[in-house]
């Protein structure tokens, strides 16, 4: 039978030990220092004004769609440079799990045999 005192007791294992009073009290401490540091904000803060919009460096926000940068601008030239692989791949590519599964076990035979032989 699991009593109070016992579960109260510290566990010591191999690398540490675990004791529910100390992990509680760490807990309370640390919630205490945020409420502290919560505290230090700043009072003139107001929602559903200026202060609640987004920061744009300075640029006035737009509809969605026309502020939103896509991937294929941001990786244009690594994807420019590598349009042979994308291609080759693109072939590749059938969208049935049971190619892929035939690909992941031809590719992990190929490991098995290289670890086996090294």
């Amino acid at each position: 039978m699991i009593t109070w005192e016992s579960f109260l007791e510290t566990f010591e294992t191999g690398s540490g030990f675990w004791n529910p009073l100390i992990w509680i009290t760490a807990i309370i401490v640390a919630f205490l220092i945020i409420y502290i540091l919560r505290g230090y904000g700043k009072k003139e803060y107001k929602e559903n004004t200026e202060q609640t919009k987004v920061f744009l460096s300075g640029n006035p926000e737009y509809e969605k769609e026309q502020m939103h940068i896509k991937g294929s601008n941001v990786y244009w030239g690594f994807t420019e440079s590598l349009k042979w692989v994308y291609k080759t791949l693109d072939k590749m590519h059938t969208g049935n799990v049971s190619d892929y599964i035939l690909w992941f076990v031809i590719i992990m035979g190929i490991l098995f045999i290289l670890v086996g032989v090294i």
